[in-house]
C-alpha cells in the first residue's frame, strides 16, 4: 500500500513539474498533429514523457480532440502545411492535463 501511495505521489509530482515547464516555455512543447482520420490539432509533447498518449515508435495512440475518438497520431512539419491547415490545427488543442 505504501509503495502504491509513493508511486502515485511521484507520478503526480512529475506531471505537475512537466505541466509547469510547458506553461513557462510557451509553445516550445506544442506540436501539430494529424490523426488517422485526417483531423489536425495541436498537442503538448514533452520529450521523454508520455502523460496523455501511448508511444508506438514514431506515432502515438491518443485521443483526437477534433473527432473525439482514440486513434494513432503523428506529428507534422508545419512547413509542409498550407495556411488553412495551420489555422485549423491551431484552432483545436487537446487537453493540457493527462
Amino acid at each position: 500500500m505504501i509503495g502504491l501511495v509513493l508511486g502515485l505521489g511521484a507520478l503526480v509530482a512529475a506531471a505537475a513539474v512537466l505541466l509547469v515547464a510547458g506553461a513557462r516555455s510557451g509553445d516550445r512543447f506544442e506540436r501539430i498533429a494529424r490523426c488517422r482520420s485526417g483531423h489536425l490539432f495541436t498537442t503538448i509533447v514533452v520529450p521523454g514523457a508520455s502523460l496523455k498518449a501511448l508511444r508506438l515508435g514514431r506515432v502515438r495512440f491518443q485521443r483526437c480532440p477534433v473527432g473525439d475518438h482514440w486513434t494513432l497520431v503523428g506529428w507534422l512539419d508545419p512547413s509542409t502545411l498550407t495556411a488553412e491547415e495551420l489555422n485549423a490545427a491551431r484552432a483545436r488543442h487537446d487537453t493540457h492535463v493527462p
